[in-house]
C-alpha cells in the first residue's frame, strides 16, 4: 500500500507561480511512476505530467509553464506551477503506479488527497 500526501494548494490571480508536492510512504519510491493530475467541475480528470527514472513528460497544457521533479531520497515529487490562468484552476492529485507511467488516470492504484488550485484574473 503506498500513501500519498499531496501539499496544501492556495488561491492565486493569474500569472503567479505556485508549487505543490507530492510525498509517498514507500521505500524505496524510484521504482514508481509519480504523476500529477487535475480535475475541474464538469470535466475530465486530466494528466499534468509524470516522473520516473529520470523521465519527465507534461501535456500540452502544462509544457513552458510547469516543472515537475522528485527527490527520491525524500520520497517527494514537485510540481511549480508558472504563469497560472484561470483555467488551471482544478482540484490537483499526485498518483502513484509500480514501474511504467501513464497518461490514464484509470491505470494509477495509488492517489493523494488532493489540493486544490484556484487562479482568478
Amino acid at each position: 500500500q503506498v500513501q500519498l500526501v499531496d501539499s496544501v494548494g492556495g488561491s492565486v490571480h493569474a500569472l503567479v507561480s505556485l508549487s505543490l508536492s507530492c510525498t509517498a510512504s514507500v521505500y524505496p519510491v524510484s521504482p514508481y511512476c509519480l504523476a500529477l493530475f487535475r480535475h475541474s467541475p464538469g470535466k475530465e480528470r486530466e494528466w499534468v505530467g509524470n516522473a520516473r527514472a529520470g523521465e519527465i513528460d507534461y501535456a500540452d497544457s502544462a509544457k513552458g509553464r510547469f516543472t515537475i521533479s522528485r527527490d527520491d531520497i525524500k520520497k517527494t515529487a514537485y510540481l511549480e506551477m508558472n504563469g497560472l490562468k484561470p483555467e488551471d484552476t482544478a482540484m490537483y492529485y499526485c498518483a502513484s503506479r509500480y514501474f511504467n507511467c501513464h497518461t490514464d488516470a484509470r491505470y494509477f492504484d495509488y492517489w493523494g488527497q488532493g489540493t486544490q488550485v484556484s487562479v482568478s484574473s
